[in-house]
Order: C-alpha cells, then structure tokens, then sequence
C-alpha cells in the first residue's frame, strides 16, 4: 500500500530531499562561495550526504513505524530523538536483518498472498520496509547526534615553522534540532609532532606518509582529549568565539587559528513547519509540493588576529594564547561571537517567483545572499 503524495510526511521527505540535493550542487558548484576553498565545499557536501543518507532511512522507517516528529515551530529539522533511534538502529542492524527474510523472498511471499487472499499483504510490506530501512543504515555513513573529527590536510605555517590541521568534525543540536558543521585550523607545537612533521628546510616533511583524511587529530597523544573536547563545545549556544577561546586554554601545545561554523537551517515547507507564517503563507500557494520550501544556513567564522606569547618562569608560566577577532562594528557579528558571518537562501525557482509576486522576497531575503535552484542548477547573486 502506497503513500498518497498529499500524506505531509510524503511532501515533507519530497521537499527536503529536494533542498538537500540542491545545496549538495551548489556546494560542488564553481561559482559557490566556499568553492574557492574546494576542501572546504567537500566537507560540507560530505555532511549533506551523511544527511540525505539519514533521510531515506527515517522514510523506509514511515513504512513500518508510524512514527516521525520534526521541530515545526522552529528548525523544520527532526527532533533530536529521531537521531539517537537512528543510531540506536544502526547498532543492532545486523542482529535484526538476521531475523527477516530477504527480498527476493518477501517479494515472493507478498504476490502468493495477494493471490491467495485477495488483498494487500500488509505485515509483510512492513517487515520489507523494515530491511530496507536496517539496509540503509548500513549502507553508508548516517549523520549521527555527534560526528567524530577527522583530519582532512597537514601543512606548516612558515612564520612559526608549526605543523598545522584542517579538522572538520559535526554535531546535531538536540535543543536547537539544527545540524552543525564545524571545520578548525589548529596548529601544533608538541616538540614531538614538529620534530616528525616539520623538515629542515621549515616545510612539510615529505618522507612521513599521511594517508589523509585521518580519523581524529592528527596527534595522537591528544586525539581523545580533542574528541572529548569537541563532543562537549559543539552546542549551537555557544557562540566560534567561545568555542575556540575554550580549546585555546584546554590544550597547551595547540593554538586555534580559524574556526569555521556552518549552521544548517532553519528549513521551511509549506504546509509543514510553522517557523515563519509569511513564508508559510505564500509558498502553500505553489503550485507543485516538491517546490513549496525555503532552506537557509549561516556560515560563521572567527580567526586569530595575533598570538600572545607564553611566559616561562621559576614558579610559574603561561601558555601562549590566541586573541580572537570580534567585529564589533557589525552588531550581528558581534552578537554571534564572530569575525565575520554569512546567511544564505537557497529557494527553488517558482517558490521564488511566488514570494516575488506576492512583495516579500525584498523583506524575508533581507541580508541574506540567495541562490536559486531551477532544472538542477543553482543561479546566485539574484
């Protein structure tokens, strides 16, 4: 027994499979503003992945478990719950899939009742659902209540002759229910790690092979601490600058140069969530569902604008630490706790075309950089 398309469920997991989609091809995109950093695109697409893996699975999940509950009033993402079932689901996949029949005898056993009983084979479209379901979860990485870091590249910086990280980790807010990206330029002055890392002529040591990207910090004396510190300094209330300030004084031989938040969301689909009622308003009068939505995401940075020297003494001494640049000349940026932010929109075309018609894209873009989704392809700077 099908969905019809009108079910919300249907046109929520249509619409935001639709946006998800969308911001993967503006990310990969050569006229997308992070493009220009092209790791740094491919962390996030990698975690919009991780999301639209996590999305088919919670709609195989609808076949068998009426059960799915998203933030309609605020983020238009899941709640916090649907994350840990999933992940709770991912432990025990294997155990349970053992348990039900493969496909192609499912398949078999649902067109026999059909033709014995005359009707829909109900419990067994269920359990099928529910392998593919289990199948999903397993077949790729979910994203998860907390995505442990990973190290994506390795260099020296040439004034201070200390290797250097680009570590990216994530974190799902169970307050907020947004989806965080994090991505942090760290450098490292364990006597150790430089001795291994950083050659005679103050660049990269070529003979030590790093098969990158590496699961968690690259040092790994301090991997676990770093993971430790990471899990607990993820939550969207925290403003980068707190953040970085809080691994600066955590870890005496790494100094945080960049640290990079990308706040996915809020998400609007009309009919669905309640975040915005003009939003809501005027995308219900689109004519097709898949396109009645609105994703928006906030690029936050804060970066080290000098570096306090440390102090060494008979009785006592200080760890150099970073001074943070806070742009107190914008009142947002200085309200998030950052150098410098970007709100983005990403709509499709005719949804776009209804809130101009209607007056309001002037008031609901307002500051916003917006980029429109039409036939697969993203056009910004509209």
């Amino acid at each position: 027994m099908t969905t019809p398309a009108s079910d919300p469920a249907v046109r929520y997991f249509d619409a935001i499979s639709a946006a998800l989609d969308g911001l993967g091809v503006f990310m990969r995109d050569d006229s997308s503003p992070l493009y220009r950093h092209g790791i740094v695109a491919k962390v996030v697409a990698d975690y919009i992945a991780r999301l639209e893996i996590s999305f088919g699975c919670w709609r195989n999940r609808l076949g068998f478990l009426d059960k799915f509950r998203i933030s309609r009033a605020e983020s238009g993402f899941p709640v916090f719950q649907n994350l840990l079932e999933l992940e709770n689901d991912r432990r025990t996949a294997d155990k349970r899939l053992a348990a039900i029949p493969e496909p192609d005898e499912l398949r078999a056993e649902m067109a026999d009742f059909i033709l014995r009983h005359k009707e829909f084979p109900e419990a067994l479209q269920r359990s099928m659902a529910e392998r593919l379901y289990l199948e999903g979860i397993g077949a790729g990485a979910v994203f998860s209540p907390f995505n442990l870091a990973q190290t994506v590249k390795v260099s020296v910086n040439p004034k201070t002759f200390r290797p250097y990280y680009l570590v990216h980790w994530a974190a799902f807010d169970g307050s907020a229910n947004l989806p965080l990206i994090y991505m942090a330029t760290i450098e490292d002055s364990s006597p150790a790690m430089v001795e291994q890392l950083v050659a005679e002529n103050g660049k990269l040591n070529e003979k030590i092979d790093i098969p990158l990207p590496v699961d968690g910090l690259l040092n790994p004396e301090l991997a676990h601490r770093f993971d430790d510190f990471t899990e607990k300094n993820s939550a969207y209330t925290l403003s980068p600058a707190t953040i970085a300030t809080n691994l600066d004084k955590d870890f005496e031989t790494l100094h945080p140069k960049q640290l990079r938040r990308v706040v996915l969301g809020p998400f609007y689909s009309a009919g669905i969530t309640e975040n915005n009622s003009v939003v809501t308003e005027v995308l219900s009068k689109v004519r097709k569902p898949e396109n009645a939505w609105l994703l928006t995401w906030t690029q936050q940075e804060v970066f080290s604008k000098a570096e306090k020297p440390g102090r060494r003494g008979l009785w006592s001494s200080e760890k150099s630490t970073q001074e943070f640049h806070i742009n107190t000349d914008d009142l947002e940026a200085a309200r998030q706790g950052v150098s410098s932010y970007e709100k983005h929109a990403l709509v499709p075309h005719e949804a776009y075309q209804a809130l101009y018609a209607a007056g309001e894209a002037r008031k609901i873009f307002d500051g916003y950089k917006v980029h429109i989704l039409s036939k697969g392809q993203v056009v910004s700077d509209v």
